[in-house]
């Protein structure tokens, strides 16, 4: 073996250096310290306080054991509030998705040449979305009364600002080619649109709508709470009433009716997309 090959035979071995660690992960580091402290203290934030946090965690024992001693025999008082609910999730989608469909045509450039019509409906998406359906809820509620009006009138302004938004860009993406077909062959806009963009967005527009009925069904639980109508009523009866073990019931009612719409959306929108 040559001089030259025994002396290159140590710098193959050696081992590569360390990579020098940037100053700015120190000071990432401190600087989300820096904020949780200033969100969480006294004088400045919100006044966090765990030893306070482990004493009340300590009174919710009754709670608790209310929690975990159900009141099974409760479950056919649920039944009304909870066709209320799914007839407020099916009123509030149908109407809803029906008219996000129109909207989301004019939210797309493909669709709406016209930008003025565009950039304002784009605004009104925006507006929709930004707001949720909770505060929605609270000011139909104050405008019609308490009952399950305000909430179908929510969940509408809340499916128009989901399935549009979803729809419009799914638009976006369409194939052109069928659409400049329609046009050469002297269609206007709408025939275009129903010949050769509505077909290719038909099953993402179903499945959008399935999606946004199970979304319906987990709020309308929660827009009860405000007056809106639905099982939420019922929840916030019992919590008035400090009934714990009614409440377990209904949560658990929740969650069944929930896990299996979600299963059988699941399998659905599969099958369109």
């Amino acid at each position: 073996m040559s001089a030259a090959g025994v002396e290159s035979a140590p710098s193959r071995q050696r081992r590569p250096a360390r990579p020098r660690r940037s100053p700015w992960a120190y000071v990432s580091v401190i600087a989300f310290l820096a904020l949780t402290w200033w969100a969480g203290s006294d004088r400045f934030g919100i006044g966090f306080s765990v030893p306070e946090l482990i004493e009340n965690a300590t009174r919710a024992g009754g709670i608790v054991s209310d929690f975990l001693d159900p009141q099974w025999i409760y479950w056919t008082a649920l039944i009304g509030p909870f066709i209320e609910t799914f007839q407020m999730a099916v009123i509030g989608g149908v109407i809803g998705c029906s008219i996000a469909l129109v909207v989301a045509f004019l939210a797309s450039k493909v669709t709406t040449p016209n930008t003025a019509a565009y950039l304002a409906d784009k605004a009104l998406l925006n507006i929709l979305r930004a707001l949720p359906d909770i505060l929605y809820a609270l000011v139909f509620v104050a405008a019609v009364g308490i009952g399950p009006l305000a909430g179908i009138i929510a969940l509408i302004l809340f499916n128009i600002g989901v399935v549009a938004k979803l729809l419009s860009e799914t638009v976006d993406g369409v194939d052109l080619g069928p659409s400049e077909a329609a046009q050469a062959a002297g269609g206007n806009r709408f025939q275009q649109i129903r010949a050769a963009v509505f077909p290719q967005v038909l099953p993402n527009y179903l499945a959008f709508s399935l999606y946004t009925f199970e979304l319906n069904l987990r709020a309308s639980t929660v827009l009860g709470i405000v007056g809106a109508g639905g099982i939420g009523t019922l929840i916030n009866v019992e919590r008035a009433a400090f009934r714990y073990d009614r409440i377990a019931v209904i949560i658990v009612a929740i969650f069944v009716i929930v896990f299996v719409v979600e299963s059988i959306s699941i399998a659905l929108r599969r099958r369109l997309v």
